[in-house]
C-alpha cells in the first residue's frame, strides 16, 4: 500500500477525531523515510516519537528528528559570557530533561529508541539559535514522511506527540500530499526547509548532533532486542500514562474475534498434521478467519520466527485478505501487478535469511507467484516458512504445480471443493504436497449449525433449439473420437479440452434462458438483493490473472440488463472483471443498501468475493464442473441480517424438451448431458428446504431418459 491509497484529510483536529489512529500510526506504517522537528526535548517527546513506528522500522525506513534544548537564564548567560562551551550547555541541559522513567512502558520506548539510535535508523540533531538568548527559541513543528514509491506528506501545526497533544489540548494540524497537484509545492518547500536545517545551512540557527553524554544515559536502558520491542503494545500505545500489555505476537487473533469449535479443531488437526493439510470448509464459513488463526497459533510457537506467503487467485480476493491479515496485527508485503514489490520483497527475504529480522508476510496471485522473478525469490529462503493457498483447488493447475517449493516445511490449503473436475493428476499432487485433510465442514453441517442460510431449490427447465442441438451433438461425436484414443487413466488432450469448452459455451449460453428468466424474475422485479449468473466460459477457473471472458456470454450478460433494466424497469448493474475495484465496491455497498436491485456477474462473484445481502439467485450458467456450482451456491448462502432463507432458481439445460423425447430420436449425446444437470439437481436438492418439488422432476426425467443405456466411452465427458 502506498500514502495515496490512505484516505488523507486536508486537517486534524485532536478534540474532533483521534489524531493518533486515523492519521499519525497509518502514515507511518507506509514510511521508509520519517523527518520530524518537534520543538523542546523532553523525556515525554522522546517515549511518544517512539508511538507508531512499527509499520516504519519493519519496512527498514529511516527517522530524522530535530529537537530543541530547553536553556534556562544560567545557561544562556553561561554561553554568552563565554564560561562554558555551548555544547556543554546544551548536553547538560538535555540532561535535565531526560528523566528517570517510572513506568515499563516508558523504560521499553526509551529502549527501543536506544536501539534505533545504535542501529542508525534514527538521528537525532539538535537545534538553537546561534544568537542565544532568552527572548526566543527554536520551536518549529513540522512533519515529512515519505513511502517506499516516493510519494510524501507533509504537515505542520501545533501538535506535539505526547498525550496532552493527541488528547488534551485544543490542537490542529495541516497536511499537504505530494500527488495533489495543489499541495505538490507546499510540500516541497516544507521538505527544502527541513532538508537546510538538517544541513547546518541555516544562517540563523546552529545545529550540533545528539550529545553523547545524553546517548550513553539512553544506552542505560538498552535490554531488549528491537524486534521484541517494536510490535510490543505497550511501546506503541498512543497514550504516554502507566499501561502494561501482554505480549502481541506476530499473527494476533483480535479480541473481537471468537473462532468457532469447528476453527479450532481445524487448527489443531492441522498441528497434529505436522502443520501440514487442507481446510475443506463450506463457502461462508470462515476459511480465512481459521487460516489467520491458524497463522497466529503457529507464530505463538515458533516464537514469531516465520515467513508467511499467501497466494489467492485473484487480485479482488487479494485485497480482501489484506484487509483481515491488517486485523491480526499483522501488515502484508502485497505482490501483484499493481505494486512495486520486488525489491521490497528481496529485502525481507534477505534480511529474514540473515535473522536482521524475525518474521514477513507477503501476499500474491497465482500468476505473480508462478513468475521466475517471484520463484528465484522464493528459492533464496531459508527458515521456518509457511505457506497458505486460497482457493486451492486452482493450486493444482501446471503452472502452479511448478510452485510447490519444498522451502515451506509449513503447509495449508484452503477450499470448499479441492478435488479438481476431470484433473486427476493436478489432485493427486495437491494431496501430495498439502497433505490429508484437517477439516470437512460442509454445507449441510454450516446450515444445520446456523453458518450459512437454508435455502429452496428450483430447477427450471430449458432446451436447446434445434441448431443448437445439432451443434451440441457435432462437438460431443467429435470430443468422444478423440477419446477413444486415449487411455482412461490418461489426461483429456488439449484438443478434446478446447471442444469441451465450446460444448459448455452452447450449454451456457443457450437462448431460451432469457425469456425463461425474464418470465421467473417477473415476481421479483420490485425486490432487491437478486443475483443472476450469466454464462461460463471456461470448464475450470483459470490460475491466471486475467478474467478473459467469451464474446458469447457478454453478448448474454448484455441481454440480461437490457431485459431487465429497459423490459422490467429494474435497477440493475453490470458485476465483472471490467468493473475496477473502486467500481466494485461502490456497487457492493449501493447493492448492500437496496439502491440497486441486481447484480449481474459472469465469473467475477465464483471465489471468494463476499456480498452477503443476496437472497435470491438466477443461475443462468449451468455448470456442470462441482466446484463452480458449489462455489456459486455459497455466494448465495451467506447470512445477512433480516435474511432467513434464500431462494435458487437453476436453469437445467436439456437437449429437448420433455415432451419431445422419443427413444428413436435421443442419442448418446444427449444422454450425457442430462445425466450431469441431473447429478447437479440432486447435489442442490439434497440439503434444500423443498427436495420432493425437484424429486418430481428427477423422477420424469430419468423415466424419459433411460440413463442406464449410456455408453461407457460417454460417460468421461
Amino acid at each position: 500500500m502506498a500514502l495515496s491509497d490512505l484516505d488523507i484529510k486536508t486537517e486534524y483536529q485532536n478534540l474532533n477525531s483521534d489524531v493518533a489512529r486515523e492519521f499519525y500510526i497509518p502514515i507511518l506504517s507506509q514510511a521508509v523515510l520519517y523527518k520530524r522537528a518537534v520543538g523542546f526535548f523532553a523525556s515525554n517527546v522522546l517515549y511518544d516519537i517512539a508511538t507508531g513506528l512499527t509499520g516504519l522500522v519493519k519496512n527498514g525506513g529511516k527517522i530524522r528528528m530535530i529537537v530543541s534544548p530547553k536553556l534556562n537564564d544560567e545557561d544562556i548567560q553561561s554561553i554568552q559570557l563565554g564560561y562554558r562551551l555551548r555544547e556543554e550547555v546544551v548536553a547538560d541541559a538535555m540532561l535535565r530533561e531526560l528523566v528517570i522513567p517510572t513506568t515499563e512502558p516508558e523504560k521499553k520506548k526509551l529502549n527501543l529508541l536506544a536501539n534505533l539510535i545504535a542501529e542508525n535508523v534514527l538521528d537525532i540533531k539538535v537545534a538553537f539559535k546561534k544568537e542565544a538568548d532568552s527572548s526566543g527559541i527554536f520551536h518549529w513543528k513540522i512533519g515529512i514522511v515519505e513511502d517506499y514509491y516516493g510519494q510524501k506528506v507533509a504537515f505542520t501545526g501545533s501538535m506535539n506527540e505526547t498525550y496532552a497533544g493527541f488528547h488534551l489540548n485544543y490542537e490542529t494540524i495541516d497536511v499537504f500530499c505530494s500527488w495533489r497537484p495543489e499541495d505538490e509545492e507546499r510540500v516541497y518547500s516544507k521538505e527544502k526547509s527541513f532538508d537546510t536545517l538538517w544541513a547546518n545551512n541555516d544562517p540563523s540557527m546552529c545545529i550540533l548532533d545528539f550529545p553523547q553524554v545524553a546517548l550513553e544515559r539512553l544506552n542505560e536502558y538498552k535490554d531488549l532486542k528491537t524486534e521484541e520491542l517494536i510490535d510490543d503494545e505497550s511501546v506503541n500505545s498512543t497514550i504516554s500514562q502507566p499501561c502494561i500489555s501482554t505480549k502481541k505476537h506476530f499473527f494476533c487473533v483480535p479480541d473481537d474475534i471468537t473462532l468457532e469449535y469447528y476453527q479450532k479443531d481445524a487448527i489443531l488437526a492441522w498441528k497434529e498434521h505436522n502443520f501440514r493439510g487442507i481446510f475443506d470448509m463450506a463457502t461462508g464459513t470462515g476459511k480465512t478467519y481459521t487460516a489467520l488463526g491458524a497463522l497466529s497459533f503457529l507464530s505463538e510457537l515458533k516464537k514469531d520466527k516465520l515467513a508467511v506467503f499467501i497466494v489467492c487467485p485473484y487480485q479482488h480476493l487479494i485485497e480482501q485478505w489484506v484487509d483481515d491479515i491488517r486485523r491480526f496485527g499483522v501488515e502484508p508485503i502485497i505482490c501483484y501487478s499493481k505494486y512495486d514489490w520486488k525489491k521490497r520483497l528481496s529485502r525481507k527475504v534477505e534480511d529474514f535469511k540473515y535473522k536482521i529480522i524475525s518474521n514477513f508476510c507477503a501476499i500474491t496471485t497465482n500468476a505473480t507467484f508462478a513468475l521466475n522473478d517471484m520463484r528465484q525469490i522464493v528459492g533464496s529462503l531459508k527458515g521456518d516458512c509457511c505457506i497458505v493457498v486460497d482457493e486451492a483447488h486452482n493450486f493444482g493447475a501446471k503452472k502452479q504445480i511448478e510452485c510447490m517449493s519444498e522451502v515451506f516445511n509449513y503447509r495449508l490449503a484452503l477450499s470448499a471443493t479441492l478435488d479438481r473436475y476431470g484433473d486427476e493428476y493436478g489432485t493427486r499432487r495437491l494431496y501430495d504436497y498439502f497433505g490429508d485433510k484437517c477439516i470437512e465442514y460442509t454445507l449441510k453441517q454450516a446450515i444445520e449449525e446456523g453458518k450459512l442460510t437454508p435455502y429452496y431449490y428450483y430447477p427450471i427447465p430449458i432446451a436447446l433449439n434445434e441448431q443448437e442441438l445439432n451443434n451440441y451433438i457435432e462437438i460431443t461425436d467429435k470430443i468422444v473420437n478423440i477419446l477413444r484414443k486415449v487411455p482412461r487413466e490418461d489426461d483429456i488432450p488439449k484438443s478434446a479440452e478446447r471442444l469441451l469448452i465450446k460444448r459448455a459455451r452452447i450449454v451456457a449460453g443457450a437462448k431460451e434462458k432469457i425469456p425463461a428468466l425474464v418470465k421467473e424474475i417477473k415476481p421479483y422485479k420490485d425486490k432487491n438483493h437478486i443475483l443472476i449468473y450469466c454464462g461460463a466460459a471456461r470448464v475450470d477457473i483459470s490460475t491466471d490473472d486475467n478474467n478473459e471472458v467469451d464474446i458469447d456470454d457478454r453478448r448474454q450478460i448484455d441481454e440480461v440488463c437490457n431485459q431487465l433494466g429497459n423490459g422490467l424497469n429494474m435497477v440493475v448493474t453490470k458485476f465483472t472483471s471490467e468493473e475496477s475495484p473502486d467500481e466494485r465496491e461502490t456497487i457492493k455497498k449501493e447493492f448492500s443498501a437496496g439502491n440497486l436491485q441486481a447484480l449481474v456477474a459472469i465469473k467475477c462473484l465464483d471465489e471468494g468475493m463476499n456480498i452477503p445481502g443476496i437472497d435470491t439467485a438466477f443461475i443462468l450458467a449451468s455448470s456442470t464442473n462441482p466446484k463452480e456450482y458449489i462455489q456459486r451456491r455459497g455466494r448465495v448462502l451467506r447470512k445477512a441480517p433480516g435474511k432467513s432463507f434464500a431462494r435458487i432458481y437453476d436453469f437445467i439445460t436439456l437437449p429437448r424438451g420433455v415432451e419431445e423425447y422419443t427413444q428413436f430420436n435421443t442419442r448418446q449425446a444427449e444422454l450425457s448431458l442430462v445425466r450431469r444437470e441431473i447429478e447437479r439437481m440432486r447435489d442442490f436438492q439434497a440439503i434444500s428446504e423443498n427436495p420432493s418439488d425437484v424429486s418430481k422432476l428427477i423422477e420424469i426425467l430419468t423415466e424419459k431418459y433411460d440413463m442406464l443405456n449410456l455408453g461407457e466411452e460417454y460417460e468421461r465427458i
